[in-house]
């Protein structure tokens, strides 16, 4: 297990380069899961394209214009290379979206209905994030105004672990299985749901789509370990400006994916803030980002775990810091036994501990009840959580 202390000085040297976080050193920004900050890098582009060069893409042929064309099948290919894509474009695509709510939704509505058949079975995921939920039901009633009858599945879990239970998933999969949705970190357990055996459990014909809102630009991703066959994220919380996403799209099992009607405009400024902060996370290393957030939230749950009036949400078995059992990757969510969670998040932010306090957009399977959510990234100190706990212990 990697200790702090090893990555101590590259970690200084990032969280300089983020300026919010600086300008700031009173506040603690603990909420990563909702929305990245930005590194000076991603800032100084978009404002670089902006006062240079800033012009429509593919409807114009002056300089400016053809030099934003470019920038946007540029950064497609930068997308699929920084997914791992082994041959980008020889099958599979990227298309732009605002976040990974419209391309969860895109693949819904574009895609699905034209991949499916009267009678077909999808599996999706209902105590997940709703944006992985509720796009599969609206799928399901605009089919069944065509006369096409689809039935949807839960995705099943494992109550201890808070991971997909894989050996139910199996028993649930019939020759009419046509689709899974899946989530490869979840927003509010931080656990790695093993997507791996999602395909294991499936079977090498059925697409997987897959919510990576919270592992793109958190940990490594990689499309051809995965095997899956959307991957959908939000640029903003991959250290890119609101507003920007792209679904990836294999295109080998069912039709190729197209987003339907006129796309319009793309998010230009967008589509240039994210290629800067593929640019800058590649440098920065995915893979010690990942030790360096998993660090962090162990030190928080081991913390925790010792502080009776909490509950932290998730696996159990995973809260001691040197624990065997796969680590949170940077989110951890409790409750205080006695104290509200919005009461709880209104007394951390008077210590200046920014953190989310309510339901977290869950499904209707989801937690029932509000919770606290820390989520943190590579501009968070071992300081900031030891801050957290004594705050948390003072109570």
């Amino acid at each position: 297990m990697t200790t702090l202390d090893e990555l101590r000085d590259w970690h200084r040297g990032l969280r300089a380069q983020f300026p919010i976080i600086t300008g700031n050193p009173e506040q603690a920004y603990l909420d990563s899961a909702a929305t990245s900050q930005k590194p000076r890098a991603v800032l100084e582009t978009v404002q670089r394209y902006l006062t240079t060069g800033n012009a429509n893409a593919g409807r114009g042929t002056y300089t400016w214009a053809n030099a934003t064309t470019a920038l946007v099948e540029r950064t497609r290919t930068r997308v699929a290379r920084f997914l791992g894509d082994p041959a980008p474009q020889q099958h599979s695509g990227v298309h732009f979206v605002s976040g990974a709510t419209e391309g969860l939704r895109a693949v819904a509505l574009d895609w699905l209905p034209r991949h499916l058949r009267d009678g077909d079975e999808i599996i999706v995921p209902f105590a997940d994030h709703q944006a992985n939920a509720l796009p599969w039901l609206e799928a399901q009633r605009l089919l069944a105004r065509q006369g096409v009858r689809i039935t949807v599945h839960e995705l099943p879990y494992d109550p201890a672990s808070h991971d997909y239970d894989h050996h139910a998933l199996a028993e649930l999969v019939t020759g009419r299985t046509a689709f899974v949705a899946a989530t490869h970190v979840h927003h509010v357990y931080g656990g790695d749901m093993n997507v791996h055996r999602i395909r294991a459990a499936v079977g090498p014909g059925v697409p997987i789509c897959l919510d990576a809102a919270q592992s793109v630009g958190h940990l490594p991703v990689d499309v051809a370990a995965l095997d899956v066959d959307f991957v959908v994220f939000s640029g903003h919380k991959a250290m890119a400006l609101p507003g920007t996403g792209a679904v990836w799209a294999r295109n080998t099992r069912g039709p190729a994916f197209a987003p339907g009607g006129w796309s319009g405009t793309p998010n230009t400024s967008g589509i240039a803030g994210l290629e800067a902060a593929l640019d800058w996370l590649d440098a920065a290393g995915p893979e010690r980002i990942r030790r360096w957030n998993t660090a962090l939230a162990a030190r928080l749950t081991d913390g925790l775990r010792t502080l009776e009036p909490y509950e932290v949400l998730g696996c159990q078995s995973s809260l001691a810091a040197d624990s065997a059992v796969q680590q949170r990757e940077g989110i951890v969510t409790f409750r205080h036994r006695g104290i509200g969670s919005n009461d709880l998040g209104f007394v951390l932010a008077s210590h200046g501990l920014m953190v989310r306090c309510d339901g977290h957009c869950q499904a209707r399977a989801g937690e029932s009840e509000s919770s606290v959510r820390v989520s943190l990234h590579v501009y968070n100190s071992p300081e900031e959580v030891d801050l957290l706990l004594s705050v948390l212990r003072s109570l």
